[in-house]
């Protein structure tokens, strides 16, 4: 690949195409065939890692778990936890640079080893749910939580509910549905932001917008 192509694990909101590319390319539309030509997006398993929600928010966090140690909550014979995502290669130096806005302070970008999965429906857009790993290893980068862990709960975050009941307002539609609302993460007044400033009228989405190159 060239120089200027960059691989990332995404486990949270990324996943969903429509706010992957509101985030580099600045719109929830099907990508353009010069877009979609740019980029490979493949069903991934991230190992001796562990997805948390992330209290009061729309998005997951992942801390790395040590060797051999069971998932938090699980029985100590349990299986090594593992966290399921998209493996997207292609991504350039300015769309990483997008993508570090968006995660904000409270995570860090670094570098692990994921297993691509063989999708059971090859033919359909990659689902982090299909299929089983295969020897494949590949080098990405991921947003690794690192601010407090006091933020965290130990449950698992759903990425089914979260595209089937939050996705609206990280993309824009439920503006529509609200009468055109201009607050900051399309919130209620008096009420917490849970995109954390990155949905469809954020602060963070606004920056990227005006900075976007």
């Amino acid at each position: 690949m060239a120089t200027d192509s960059h691989t990332a694990f995404f486990y949270g909101t990324l996943m969903a195409p429509p706010v992957l590319h509101r985030v580099i390319w600045g719109t929830t539309s099907a990508p353009t065939p010069v877009h979609a030509s740019s980029l490979t997006i493949r069903p991934a398993i991230l190992p001796a890692h562990q997805r948390h929600k992330v209290r009061g928010a729309d998005y997951p966090a992942v801390l790395p778990c040590a060797a051999g140690a069971p998932a938090t909550g699980s029985s100590p014979d349990a299986s090594p936890p593992s966290v399921r995502g998209t493996l997207v290669q292609g991504l350039t130096s300015g769309d990483m640079w997008r993508l570090d806005i968006f995660e904000g302070s409270d995570y860090t970008r670094r570098k692990v080893r994921v297993r691509v999965v063989e999708s059971a429906h090859p033919e359909t857009s990659p689902s982090p749910q299909d299929g089983n790993p295969s020897t494949e290893e590949i080098e990405a980068e991921t947003y690794i939580w690192t601010a407090s862990p006091s933020a965290l709960e130990a449950s698992e975050w759903d990425f089914s509910e979260f595209v089937r009941e939050k996705m609206g307002r990280w993309t824009g539609e439920e503006v529509l549905d609200e009468g055109m609302k201009e607050v900051d993460g399309m919130r209620g007044e008096g009420e917490e932001d849970p995109t954390g400033g990155r949905g469809a009228n954020g602060r963070i989405t606004q920056r990227l917008e005006k900075e976007g190159r």
